[in-house]
């Protein structure tokens, strides 16, 4: 096994970093992966891993599974950054582990953030993968099925880390403060309801959960023995919560979408829940107003017309005012979507007739319909039999406006939820009326 070197140290290492665990029992949580006799246990004890992708948030124990591995293997483990390697450091490690497999000795190769190489650099690990040349673990806070290419996927398997619970964080905690290389020794006072505090706090991530307690260790009321964690110290040290959200990752469009279904499951609550994560992450709610404005053509439609011209006015809102004041117009325009009637026959009317119009680009436009605007094109029979509706009592004529193919085709079919039903009744009654003339003149 080759370990890792690390730098020499001239400061004290972080918390974070002095807890990181050696053994898979001094690791925090997961317990459905490495728990006694789960699968991935039973992989690193055997030393038999094969290539994988770990995906998870941040601070779940990621990378430090990977140490763990790099502990326990007979392999050679090669650390590899995302951030700073290209293709030829690949290609570099690739041809040392290639020259070690002749050797009969196996290579690990360790990517940090995996989701950050381009479908180039990630290309370059395939056909080494592939030869079995390298066991790759990568580690992505991303989705995989979006950031990693299918062909290196479809050869990885993926463990799905999951955010640690309040008291798996709190017992880290608790470890952080009881052993040497935490804080053990050092006399440091803190009650179990203000590491709790700190646990709630970090949702979720092992390192901000350490980071937060250092920070707080650091800040807290000397006294002639030690140090004495206060209430006060703790507010100082969480005074504003990091959000879980990055706008350009798949959380953002996690909670768009919940905010979309909420909204069209007519949950007003839960709808205000959401668009305060985004906005209170740091969102720009011209975004957020612009999904707005589509929700209300397509979750709500004619079933209240007035929708859309309210989403369209907290959109101007937005962009007059600006965070934070925008802040009320949004969420009475998100309130007003919720409790509005639904219907989206105006969006499953486009899809329809998407489908036909792709279908038919060659279809011409019958010449009745045509605009007639040159004599010639009056003389080949342009605006020939075209009948003005204003000119006519009922505003109506039983003029065919859809290609000949397509006579009869109904795209649009009302629900009678809200405004409309009005329409569907006057739509029934054109339907009616037009049948019948076209029968007379038959």
């Amino acid at each position: 096994m080759e370990n890792i070197s690390l730098c020499e140290k001239t400061v004290p290492e972080p918390l974070a970093a002095r807890m990181r665990p050696q053994t898979l029992d001094e690791v925090a949580g997961q317990s459905r992966l490495i728990g006694k006799g789960k699968i991935l246990r039973r992989l690193i004890e055997e030393d038999s891993v094969s290539s994988m992708i770990f995906w998870g948030p941040p601070g779940v124990g990621k990378t430090t599974l990977a140490l763990v591995i790099a502990n326990m293997t007979k392999a050679k483990f090669v650390p590899f950054s995302a951030v700073t390697g290209g293709i030829k450091e690949i290609r570099e490690v690739m041809q040392g582990a290639e020259r070690a497999r002749t050797y009969g000795e196996r290579t690990i190769v360790f990517v940090d953030e995996i989701h950050r190489f381009n479908k180039a650099q990630q290309d370059a690990f395939l056909p080494y993968v592939e030869k079995g040349s390298i066991i790759l673990i990568g580690a992505t806070t991303e989705n995989p099925s979006f950031e990693v290419n299918g062909a290196l996927l479809s050869r990885c398997k993926v463990f799905v880390l999951q955010a640690l619970t309040g008291d798996e964080i709190f017992a880290l905690l608790k470890r952080a403060m009881a052993e040497p290389k935490g804080f053990g020794g050092q006399n440091i006072q803190i009650e179990d309801d203000l590491l709790k505090k700190i646990a709630v706090f970090a949702n979720g991530d092992a390192r901000r959960a350490l980071s937060t307690l250092e920070m707080t260790v650091l800040n807290a009321d000397l006294t002639a023995t030690g140090a004495v964690v206060t209430d006060k110290t703790i507010e100082a040290v969480t005074e504003k919560k990091s959000l879980l959200y990055d706008k350009s990752g798949e959380e953002h469009y996690n909670i768009i979408s919940a905010l979309h279904k909420s909204m069209r499951n007519s949950d007003p609550d839960a709808a205000v829940y959401w668009l305060a994560r985004m906005l209170e992450a740091g969102e720009d709610p011209l975004y957020v107003a612009r999904r707005i404005v589509r929700f209300a053509a397509e979750d709500v439609g004619l079933a209240d017309p007035n929708a859309l011209p309210l989403a369209v006015a907290a959109y101007q809102a937005s962009h007059f005012l600006g965070m934070p004041e925008c802040n009320v117009h949004l969420s009475e325009a998100v309130i007003y979507l919720s409790l509005a009637p639904k219907s989206n026959a105006c969006d499953t009317a486009y899809i329809y007739a998407k489908t036909d119009a792709l279908n038919s680009l060659a279809e011409p436009v019958p010449l009745h319909i045509r605009n007639g605007v040159t004599k010639l094109m009056r003389d080949t029979g342009y605006g020939k039999g075209y009948k003005f509706a204003h000119n006519y009592e009922e505003k109506l004529t039983e003029m065919e406006c859809l290609p000949d193919s397509l006579k009869g085709k109904r795209y649009y079919n009302p629900t009678v939820q809200g405004e409309e039903a009005k329409f569907k009744e006057r739509l029934q009654k054109i339907i009616d009326w037009k049948t019948e003339k076209r029968k007379n003149q038959d």
